[in-house]
C-alpha cells in the first residue's frame, strides 16, 4: 500500500498480474468517462492501447486503486512522453500489429473496434510543440465506485510528486472533449486547456510541476 485513501480504497504499484484489471477500466471507462463495452467487440484492445504499456514499459509510474470489490481505478504516468513514445513504436507496437489485423482505411466499413485496429496499425506517435513546458503526461480513470470520494485529487497529487522528483516541469493529459467532467475535474485542480496544441479527437490540459526550493546549507 502506498496511499490509504480510507473506506478500503488504496493505491498500490501495477504489476504483470493487473494487467486484465488495467484492460477492464479502460473499457468501463472508455467511451468519455462512462462503459465503452456495447461499442467495441474486443474488451482487451483499449487496455492494450491505452494503459497495459504504462505497466510494462514505465511501471514506477503505474498504480492501481484498490477497494474491497477489487481494482476501482488507475493513475499511469511517463516521465518524457517523447521517449515514452519511442519506447511504443520499437517495444510495443510491433508485436500488437502482429497480433490486431489492419481494418482499412475506409471508415465507413468500420465496426465495433475497428478504429482502434486502425489506431494500431497507424500511430501518431508526435507530440506537439506546444506542449513542450509539460514533458510529462499522465492518465487516470476511476470506476464510478471510487468517485466523489476525492481520490482522483489525492492520486493526482501524488503523480505530480513523483514527477517533481523525477525532474519533470510539467505534465500533460488528454481528455475527450466531450467529457464535461473530468475537464472540470482537472480545472479545479489546476490545469488549464492548452490552446494551441492541435488534435483532432481530443483536448490537452497541462499544468506545471512546482518544486520546493533549495535551501542551501
Amino acid at each position: 500500500m502506498i496511499i490509504d485513501f480510507g473506506g478500503g480504497f488504496f493505491l498500490r504499484r501495477a504489476t504483470a498480474a493487473d494487467h486484465p484489471a488495467l484492460a477492464m477500466i479502460c473499457l468501463k471507462t472508455g467511451d468519455a468517462g462512462k462503459d465503452a463495452s456495447g461499442r467495441q467487440d474486443d474488451p482487451d484492445l483499449l487496455g492494450l492501447l491505452y494503459t497495459i504499456p504504462y505497466q510494462a514499459l514505465e511501471p514506477d509510474l503505474a498504480f492501481i486503486i484498490d477497494s474491497p470489490r477489487g481494482a476501482a481505478g488507475y493513475l499511469l504516468g511517463a516521465a518524457e512522453t517523447a521517449a515514452f513514445n519511442a519506447s511504443l513504436a520499437s517495444d510495443w507496437y510491433p508485436e500488437l500489429q502482429r497480433r490486431v489485423a489492419d481494418p482499412g482505411p475506409d471508415s465507413s466499413r468500420w465496426r465495433g473496434s475497428d478504429w482502434a485496429r486502425h489506431r494500431v496499425h497507424h500511430p501518431d506517435f508526435a507530440v506537439s510543440p506546444a506542449l513542450a513546458a509539460y514533458p510529462s503526461h499522465g492518465h487516470i480513470d476511476l470506476l464510478p465506485q471510487a468517485r466523489g470520494k476525492g481520490i482522483g485529487r489525492r492520486a493526482m497529487a501524488f503523480l505530480e510528486q513523483r514527477l517533481a522528483a523525477s525532474g519533470s516541469t510539467g505534465i500533460h493529459l488528454e481528455v475527450m472533449p466531450e467529457n464535461d467532467g473530468a475537464l472540470k475535474f482537472y480545472k479545479a485542480i489546476g490545469f488549464e486547456v492548452v490552446q494551441d496544441a492541435d488534435s483532432k479527437r481530443c483536448v490537452y490540459v497541462a499544468k506545471l510541476i512546482a518544486h520546493a526550493p533549495v535551501i542551501a546549507g
